[in-house]
């Protein structure tokens, strides 16, 4: 029989589909390429081209995989098994395959190994992964993928390795996993809810990793975990698991690695955790376990890593810590440990980091730590150690040495070559050193930073420093300096931080300082230094910080300072400064506080005359020289020498000129006033009122009766602005529908608020004051906070006093607090790292306003996000502002926990600006964060300031990152605004930033390229 040809319109369904060879191909010949072609293989073409498909593939990287051919084992990223011709393995990691998870691997069915790690996929994980009946391995690491995980993952028969890590998964785990499975890795995602009962299910599990989720509950150790004899790795880091952890643990005969840090586990340490003999890695850190370490750890002879910092421990350091022969980092700071430092340190031959700072140490640093040949970094830092520093310890090759804020006294070792070759960083500042600064310290080459602040050091500057080409900070502030500063401190050009602060230097600053090209902070002051600011300073293009205050400076400010874009901050008050400010830069928005006390700087901020250092001109006084022509000697010519010379201090045409002058502006004035009234009188005949110039407020005051002049009549609404429509009768005749619970929306510290309407519909926020100020005093603050207009602020449209009820009337926010959007729920999507930016600029801003634009400054005194409204698009408006004028002094330290600045503990001290700056400083840790200023336990109360703190000194400052933004936020923001909420909430309110420098820093953050000074209408 001739074998027939097919129809054009069949080709392509030749090429997809066998079954529609054999319905329209006759004939044996047809039937023979049939059967060299099976049918799986061909699914297994056409599933992978669906695959395809449906992924965004910019690199071209699976650009093979084309249907004209009749097997993909000859396509790119995938393996066949050689006997079957049938797909095994997809690797397509790293290719930049973007989209949602794609359909078509059903027809895959030997597929064993699929790893898609490292893309761009997004979007749930849809159901039917439960057809790949013989999956084995499953990657999906490092992209989006989102919501939760599909139920039908457990029914995975063959699976054995699960990797999910870096994604945005969410929602609780399943209940239980593959029976089959050895390897499960879920880490930073989403999940929530407990550790899952059914893991025993799982009892060949030999990895489990969890960290980095939102896990929470006190996991069932001995139901869920300890079951799992097989496990090698148990990590349960960066949660927010809370509960004792219990014993058990020793049936984890194979356990290596068990990492619990970051939670808010407490109890004691599990006692048989010493019974695992393989365990190399033990994590405890950032938890709140008590009482001791367990004896049985020093069993623990292959344990290499071992971190119980950030906990509650107690009593002495073990001495039974020499007995880890194989441990390499050790670290127990941040606890409560006392006594003194047991010598059988020295035992620990491999060891490479110690840390035992901030605990309660006393007693010497043992000279046996010198045993520890291997050790690079030794931190012993916020204990009470004394003594003086063993010598011996600075012959160890250490990388780095802070032993700083103890008691520790005597000289400063000189150090050996092995130390001079390897010590990167050495912090001995706190101290009570003496002795001046060794000769051998320009020989440490590898510098970078040296600390030795806060000493007795009594020495002059070394200019050798500058010969310490790594050199980055050098801080020697209140170490008894005097004598000049060296010329060349600056040699190397690496120096970015120079702070020598607090000590006796004198003489000039050296011009030569402008070859500190990396410089960005330079503190000088409390010095005695003389003569003018170089202005080699110009130079610093890096410069951010400037503070030369309180020293013996003269002369006028070099207008070249002007220039430094990246400068910030700038203080050079007490002084003998004179003359103009530089025309440009940040000295144009800098506060009183640092200016004062100069000269005679020409500033309206200072309440120093003016003065100009300009040469003063040569007077001649026509009288000392005699007239005309010749010697002319009164005594040769007989005029008596004993009659006095008649002198004129001024000029006949001088004294004229000015009489002109005087006269002319008198005319002047009277011409003004004279065109003043007659400007008046027309108005008044014409009937029209007189038009007052433009204020920035205007003032009703509505009343239904005549009063006194000068006094307010009880039950009378005042209100600010223009048209407004408020009136006394819309708050007095409907005062019990307005006070009710009904309308009531909130309570704060000083008063409740209420929800109205008035004025035709119009709706407005009333605050009921819990008390107040007499009438008078009340007036007169009201009117001031009436004034305060800028675009990040709600502002106070008037009030409503009578003797037992007072009032405040403002815009209603309808789109709500920061604190409901933060911290509210309700199904709102979580904010954005932009809108959070917005949110504390915009914030920053409006507090900057209330500091700057009055005198004395506005004191918010009570910033914390439910006091920050926002808009329809996350623009913050800053209400409740001074409200603390308004009440009496009894009622003011009412503001709520965790945003009072420290210094308000001490009835005494005035409130000044910092308050607010302590404030919005807690402020920016929620926002960055996600998570309440103070946030309380079942038996514990974490405040978040300590919190981040801890995180950031130990290098984990990304783990307080609130996981609502997911991965996708802009590291070199979101870092620098939480150091700033740092610094902003200092305990020492002097090193707290002005609220002006915060608008600016944050500016710099946003666009640290083109930086200028702010425009005036930001304030």
């Amino acid at each position: 029989m001739a074998t027939s040809t097919p129809p054009a319109s069949l080709l392509l369904l030749q090429r997809l589909l066998p079954l529609t060879l054999l319905l329209f191909i006759g004939g044996a010949p047809a039937t023979a390429r049939a059967a060299d072609m099976p049918m799986p293989v061909n699914e297994e073409v056409l599933g992978l081209v669906v695959f395809k498909s449906a992924l965004s593939d910019p690199s071209g990287a699976l650009a093979t995989w084309t249907e004209s051919d009749a097997t993909p084992c000859g396509w790119r990223c995938v393996e066949c098994d050689p006997a079957t011709s049938r797909v095994l393995r997809l690797s397509l990691s790293g290719l930049a395959l973007s989209g949602p998870m794609p359909r078509g691997l059903d027809r895959l069915p030997a597929l064993q190994e699929l790893t898609l790690a490292r893309n761009n996929l997004s979007g749930p994980l849809p159901p039917g992964l439960s057809l790949l009946k013989s999956l084995r391995s499953l990657d999906l690491s490092y992209n989006a993928f989102s919501g939760p995980l599909p139920d039908d993952v457990a029914l995975l028969a063959s699976l054995r390795y699960l990797d999910l890590t870096g994604n945005a998964f969410s929602g609780p785990l399943p209940a239980a996993f593959p029976p089959t499975v050895r390897f499960l890795m879920l880490s930073d995602n989403q999940f929530s809810g407990p550790v899952p009962e059914g893991l025993p299910k799982s009892p060949l599990l030999l990895h489990l990793n969890l960290s980095g989720n939102q896990l929470s509950g006190s996991p069932d150790f001995a139901g869920a975990l300890w079951p799992l004899e097989r496990l090698r790795t148990l990590d349960l880091s960066r949660n927010q698991f809370s509960g004792p952890v219990t014993d058990g643990i020793a049936r984890l005969h194979n356990l290596k690695t068990v990492s619990l840090s970051g939670n808010r586990f407490f109890g004691a340490v599990p006692q048989d955790i010493g019974q695992c003999p393989h365990l190399s890695t033990l994590d405890l850190s950032s938890n709140a376990f008590d009482g001791h370490l367990p004896d049985s750890i020093a069993q623990l002879a292959s344990l290499v890593y071992l971190s119980a910092s950030g906990n509650r421990l107690s009593g002495d350091v073990p001495a039974w810590l020499g007995k880890l022969a194989a441990v390499q980092h050790l670290d127990l700071s941040d606890n409560a440990l006392t006594g003194t430092l047991p010598d059988s340190l020295g035992d620990l031959k491999a060891l490479r980091y110690l840390s035992l700072s901030r605990n309660q140490l006393s007693g010497s640093v043992p000279a046996s730590l010198s045993g520890c040949a291997k050790l690079a970094e030794l931190h012993l830092r916020g204990n009470n150690l004394s003594g003086s520093i063993p010598g011996a310890l600075f012959d160890v090759g250490l990388e780095t040495l802070d032993m700083s804020s103890n008691a520790l006294s005597g000289v400063l070792p000189s150090g050996s070559t092995r130390m001079a070759e390897n010590l990167q960083w050495l912090d001995l500042s706190g101290n009570q050193l003496t002795g001046g600064i060794p000769a051998e310290m320009p020989l440490f080459f590898k510098l970078r930073y040296l600390n030795l602040s806060r000493n007795d050091l009594r020495t002059q500057l070394p200019p050798e420093l500058g010969l310490l080409r790594n050199l980055t900070v050098l801080d020697l502030r209140s170490t008894g300096l005097y004598g000049a500063m060296p010329a060349d401190l600056c040699e190397s050009g690496s120096l970015a931080v120079l702070q020598l602060d607090g000590n006796s230097l004198a003489g000039p600053i050296p011009d030569s300082i402008g070859n500190c090209s990396s410089l960005y902070l330079l503190s000088l002051g409390h010095n005695g230094l003389t003569g003018p600011i170089p202005a080699g300073i110009s130079e610093l293009k890096k410069l951010e910080i400037l503070r030369l205050e309180c020293n013996k400076l003269g002369g006028e400010i070099p207008q070249q300072l002007g220039a430094l874009e990246n400068l910030l901050a700038v203080n050079i008050s007490h002084n003998r400064l004179v003359g103009r400010l530089p025309a440009s830069g940040v000295f144009q928005s800098l506060d009183a506080s640092a200016l004062e006390g100069n000269l005679g700087i020409c500033s309206p901020l200072v309440t120093e005359p003016c003065r100009m250092n300009v040469p003063k001109p040569l007077v001649l006084d026509p009288n000392e020289y005699p007239h005309g022509g010749g010697d002319n000697n009164l005594e040769a010519n007989g005029a008596g020498a004993g009659l006095p010379r008649k002198r004129r201090f001024l000029s006949v045409s001088a004294m004229v000129a000015i009489c002109a002058a005087l006269v002319i502006i008198l005319g002047v004035v009277v011409i003004t006033l004279l065109n003043v009234s007659a400007r008046r009188r027309a108005a008044l005949a014409g009937g029209v009122p007189e038009q007052p110039q433009r204020k920035e407020l205007d003032e009703s005051i509505v009343t239904s009766s005549s009063s006194s002049a000068g006094k307010l009549a009880a039950g009378k609404v005042v209100t600010f602005g223009p048209g407004s429509s408020l009136r006394s009768e819309d708050l007095v005749a409907g005062a019990d529908a307005l006070l009710s619970k009904a309308t009531e929306i909130g309570r704060g510290a000083f008063g409740t608020v209420y929800r109205a309407s008035v004025g035709g519909g119009r709706v407005v926020a009333i605050k009921k004051l819990a008390a107040a100020k007499s009438r008078d005093d009340f007036d007169r603050e009201a009117r001031v906070l009436g004034k305060a207009r800028h675009p990040n602020l709600l502002p106070l449209k008037g009030y409503y006093w009578t003797p037992q009820l007072q009032l405040l009337i403002s815009d209603y926010a309808a789109h709500g607090s920061l604190e409901a959007r933060l911290h509210g729920g309700g199904g709102r999507a979580a904010l954005t790292w932009e809108e959070r930016f917005r949110v504390v600029a915009g914030t920053a801003r409006g507090l900057a306003h209330l500091h700057q634009a009055f005198r004395p400054p506005l004191i918010h005194y009570n910033v914390k996000p439910s006091n920050v409204f926002l808009d329809e698009r996350c623009n913050p408006m800053v209400g409740d502002f001074g409200l603390a004028r308004l009440l009496p002094n009894s009622k003011r330290q009412a503001a709520m926990m965790g945003y009072v600045a420290p210094e308000l503990a001490c009835q005494s001290l005035r409130v000044n600006e910092k308050c607010d700056i302590y404030g919005l400083g807690v402020l920016i840790l929620e926002l960055v964060t996600g998570r309440k200023a103070v946030e309380y336990g079942e038996d514990d109360v974490v405040v978040l300031q300590d919190q981040v703190r801890v995180l950031l000194e130990h290098g984990n400052a990304l783990e307080c990152v609130d996981p609502g933004m997911g991965a996708d936020f802009p590291e070199d923001e979101v870092l620098p605004v939480l150091k700033l909420g740092m610094v902003c909430t200092s305990q020492i309110p002097s090193n707290r930033p002005s609220m002006a420098e915060v608008v600016q820093i944050l500016q710099v953050i946003k666009a640290p390229v083109a930086v200028g000074r702010p425009p005036a209408s930001e304030f």
